[in-house]
């Protein structure tokens, strides 16, 4: 019985805590039509990212969401099998991600160099972006 009562009484004090974090959606769901030319977000996970040597500088590991807007893309760069992997959050803008009809796949360039996304600052999966 007190684990019960303790337990409601954490409850509604964490409730108002998440009521004034938690965004309003719309009153009414609004519904769109997908255009073809879209990526879906598990599509581009794990794509690789290549210069304009053609030279692969990198990977898509994640995409930052905020609100309604997508700000970042999360790169990892380096590394060998997870060991020494450095992340950078770049712009959408950075990034041209294309659809390769002819082979069927997608593709993602930046206008980079593996030096250059090194040196950019880590993004760091921590805190509450911790995997």
């Amino acid at each position: 019985m007190r684990t019960t009562a303790l337990a409601l009484a954490l409850a509604f004090a964490v409730s108002p805590a998440i009521a004034q974090t938690a965004p309003t959606p719309a009153n009414e769901p609004s519904f769109i039509t997908v255009d073809r030319a879209s990526a879906l977000g598990s599509s581009l996970k794990g794509l690789n990212v290549r210069n304009a040597a053609d030279e692969n500088v990198g990977e898509v590991e994640d995409i930052v969401i905020q609100g309604t807007t997508l700000p970042a893309y999360i790169l990892s760069v380096g590394g060998f099998l997870g060991m020494g992997t450095h992340y950078v959050a770049v712009r959408p803008s950075a990034l041209a991600i294309t659809w390769d009809e002819t082979n069927k796949k997608w593709n993602a360039r930046i206008n980079a160099t593996k030096d250059q996304l090194k040196a950019a600052p880590q993004f760091k999966y921590e805190g509450r972006f911790a995997k």
